[in-house]
């Protein structure tokens, strides 16, 4: 296992790398930070929010439109209060807890197989074209829509794990998913800057813009970018803004459940080192790419379990890794300029191996 770098140096090689990346148009800019379970180790800035207006460069606290990471710091947290809970198991079908599902062939699905990406369900629908704009009518269609391949036959990402996760909590709950995970995570972890959208204008100006919007003619701003989190307003597939600081807290307190972080922390964080823990090991047996729990492995790492990562589609990324005691946060706004994946997935790579080695 490699020996981190001073945090000096460190901090150093990673403002070069993410300056690099603002230079090549990669992203109009960057900010990270790293740390472990005592907290903040490094963080730094690069570029503009807007690179046509220079009074706007990016800062520790710009918010950004998480995209998937929602995923995590939404629904994977309130799924694990669930569990710890004793009010779900893994293994249990979707309709035991979702009676609109009972007979339909999602309802057999298990809330592991969810979990995992291994549930067959569709992995992308213009939820609008087939369901309508009522909220009501699109739950009910994506939870009676037939699977595309067996559940357990193959790992397949897809948004609609997470949104329909996102209705079993809301389900259990008796209440929206925003306030679920306001409860469960962001207020008790004192993730003050951490709200779905749309942002107040008074919060939009401090936000990374997304990608260009042809209907509006500019760049999305403080609504979120993607189209079914626009159309259902709190979803699990996005829709959460948030910033390095505020996810600092979140990993941290994955590192360190025991201690609290932030104002508050401590006194109702539900998902604990159990939940944390059955997370980050493989649940996918021989199959391909392996998962944990909402949490990807990355490939290349001394064991496959040493270093957990999620990302999102608009440029945001984060890592774990409870063996190393580390967590990072990459998040950038790569959407301003291109869909191509290839750049990016350049500096996040380069960023991981400064913070976690090879």
């Amino acid at each position: 296992m490699d020996s981190p770098a001073s945090p000096a140096d460190l901090a150093s090689q990673i403002d070069a790398l993410v300056e690099g990346g603002v230079e090549r148009r990669v992203f109009p800019g960057a900010v990270w930070a790293v740390g472990g379970p005592d907290g903040l180790t490094a963080q730094g800035a690069a570029g503009l929010l807007d690179p046509s207006d220079t009074s706007w460069p990016m800062r520790p606290d710009t918010l950004f439109d998480l995209a998937s990471l929602t995923k995590i710091i939404a629904v994977w947290a309130a799924v694990g209060t669930l569990w710890e809970a004793d009010r779900v198991d893994l293994d249990d079908p979707l309709a035991k807890h979702l009676p609109d599902a009972l007979g339909f062939p999602l309802g057999t699905v298990t809330i592991r197989q969810f979990l995992t990406h291994t549930s067959g369900v569709p992995l992308r629908a213009n939820l609008r074209a087939s369901y309508g704009t009522d909220p009501e009518a699109v739950r009910l269609g994506v939870l009676r829509e037939a699977v595309h391949r067996p559940a357990g036959e193959a790992v397949e990402y897809t948004d609609r794990s997470a949104l329909i996760l996102g209705f079993l909590v809301e389900q259990l709950m008796d209440r929206r998913l925003d306030a679920v995970a306001r409860d469960v995570a962001w207020e008790p972890l004192g993730m003050s800057a951490t709200r779905y959208g749309p942002l107040p204008a008074s919060l939009a100006g401090q936000c990374a813009p997304t990608e260009f919007d042809e209907e509006a003619g500019a760049h999305v701003r403080g609504s979120v970018h993607d189209y079914s989190g626009r159309l259902l307003g709190v979803c699990g597939i996005s829709g959460v803004f948030s910033n390095a600081v505020d996810l600092g807290r979140f990993l941290q307190h994955m590192l360190n459940p025991e201690v609290g972080v932030g104002v508050g922390a401590g006194a109702g964080a539900a998902f604990g080192r159990r939940w944390i823990r059955e997370s980050l090991r493989l649940h996918t047996g021989d199959l391909q790419p392996e998962r944990g729990l909402f949490w990807h492995t990355v490939p290349g790492m001394s064991t496959a379990e040493d270093v957990w990562t999620h990302y999102g589609f608009t440029g945001t990324a984060m890592w774990v890794s409870p063996v190393r005691d580390r967590w990072a946060v990459l998040l950038t706004n790569k959407l301003y300029y291109s869909r191509d994946r290839g750049p990016i997935t350049t500096v996040r790579n380069g960023f991981r191996r400064l913070v976690f080695g090879d």
